[in-house]
């Protein structure tokens, strides 16, 4: 059984994300990683080729030839072989979807696993995007996966707001990782150094799928306007007005 595995190189979720005057992404010192959920989509692919059940993991990502870095970060904590899509424009979730359709129909896996989104973007676009052009079963927000001892199906549990829902898909499926799936594991050094030597294919984004125009247009990047500083109250009565009034959270008094 083959695993895809899809990962984004994304901003260090902790690092401070500053803008240029032209509303540009400031990189100057800026760290880059692989995407948290990704990275958690890829332990789970790993644990499962653990079990027996799966025999190859591949890794894949779409941008810059930057990507490769983070692609090698995938083959040092096990992942088999990677492929990186060249892309000359940002690609939006239409766009990825696409392209992982192609990377779907040339590998033929048996799973797609993907962090449930990206902390970049926040878009939760792609998984469901790929399963719809594909026609497969998917279970989105995952914490809990088991595979049948066959290879067949799997039984998918998912948090939802009323509780848990455990899905049965029969396999191919998409299936998208949620936080507490797992923890990922460390990657010790001679595993980084053993991933210099594993296999990385790359591939032209445009040859895989024509260009077409895109889906998603960035108007504009702006920071958040800077919060109001906090303020003492000096009683119950003065916190209900100020909520009320100031805040909107509570309605007005109705005679």
């Amino acid at each position: 059984m083959k695993i895809l595995v899809s990962i984004k190189r994304v901003p260090d979720p902790y690092a401070k994300i500053r803008l240029t005057p032209q509303g540009a992404l400031d990189t100057v010192g800026l760290n880059w990683t692989m995407n948290p959920f990704d990275a958690i989509a890829l332990e789970e692919a790993l644990r499962i080729r653990e079990k027996g059940v799966a025999t190859e993991i591949i890794v894949v990502s779409i941008g810059g030839p930057e990507v490769e870095e983070t692609l090698r970060t995938a083959l040092a904590m096990g992942a088999d072989r990677a492929i990186c899509i060249l892309e000359e424009r940002p690609p939006d979730p239409q766009r990825v979807s696409q392209l992982l359709a192609a990377i779907y129909h040339r590998e033929q896996p048996r799973i797609i696993l993907m962090g449930k989104q990206a902390t970049d973007d926040d878009s939760n676009q792609v998984g469901q995007r790929l399963a719809a052009l594909l026609q497969l079963p998917q279970a989105t927000f995952a914490s809990s996966i088991h595979l049948a001892s066959d290879g067949q199906t799997a039984q998918v549990t998912r948090e939802v707001d009323s509780g848990r829902e455990i899905l049965e898909l029969t396999l191919p499926a998409v299936i998208t990782a949620d936080l507490r799936l797992n923890e990922p594991r460390y990657v010790a050094l001679p595993a980084i150094l053993k991933a210099r030597t594993k296999p990385l294919l790359r591939l032209s984004g445009f040859e895989l799928v024509p260009l077409t125009a895109p889906g998603f247009l960035l108007v504009k990047r702006e920071t958040p306007p800077p919060r109001k500083p906090g303020r003492k109250v000096q009683n119950v009565e003065e916190l209900i007005a100020a909520l009320r009034e100031e805040a909107k959270v509570l309605p007005n008094k109705t005679s």
